[in-house]
């Protein structure tokens, strides 16, 4: 039975509210646009640091284009607390030791699962050394990932890590239609490839268009 876990956040949020307490979030991003809306929605709620830890982009170039655009929208983005970003550490070994054995997998398959828990995992236990209050990813809001999946495995995390995970369906309430519109306001960069080398060659040859 699927979850509803943008249910699952208002009812998270409206606590937060009832208790009058601003808690700090660590939100891992994938991309600038895809955080746009989720900054959007969250920052009321929250002061956020922004974890942009994506060891699966390739080439280097692709990912300094797309870390500068995150840096650019969170100081552009109107915010009523506070909104950093944290710049991850570049390893794409990190990557391609994760996903070791699946490179021909197809795309929203086991490689793609084990991406997400490796970028997950990492942002939850710096949300743990930094005491965080919760964690989360933007990764929910595009129509091609798979909620139940990515929240099953921040739950996962959270139990380990000893940090909350805020669970998250971010296409909902048209949030998608809404980070393509903020993606249109302050001139982002939208990439026509996931991220991984795996993708860029699958987009390229029209299978995931």
């Amino acid at each position: 039975m699927k979850v509803n876990y943008q249910i699952a956040l208002e009812r998270e949020l409206q606590r937060i509210a009832d208790s009058g307490r601003r808690p700090r979030l660590l939100l891992h991003s994938c991309c600038a646009p895809c955080s746009s809306y989720v900054l959007e929605y969250l920052n009321r709620a929250f002061d956020i640091a922004v974890y942009y830890y994506n060891p699966n982009i390739a080439p280097a170039e692709e990912f300094e284009h797309r870390v500068a655009e995150q840096i650019r929208l969170a100081e552009a983005l109107p915010h009523a607390g506070h909104i950093e970003v944290i710049r991850g550490e570049y390893d794409p070994r990190a990557f391609y030791d994760a996903v070791r054995g699946h490179e021909d997998d197809p795309e929203g398959g086991a490689r793609c699962e084990r991406c997400f828990r490796l970028r997950l995992a990492q942002t939850a236990r710096l949300a743990a050394e930094r005491g965080d209050d919760y964690f989360t990813t933007t990764l929910t809001i595009s129509p091609l990932k798979d909620a139940q999946l990515i929240n099953l495995i921040g739950m996962e995390l959270s139990k380990d890590a000893g940090v909350p995970w805020l669970p998250c369906d971010f296409k909902k309430k048209n949030g998608y239609k809404r980070s393509c519109e903020l993606s249109e306001i302050y001139g982002l960069y939208r990439q026509d490839y996931c991220g991984c080398v795996f993708s860029r060659r699958r987009d390229y040859k029209g299978h995931n268009k």
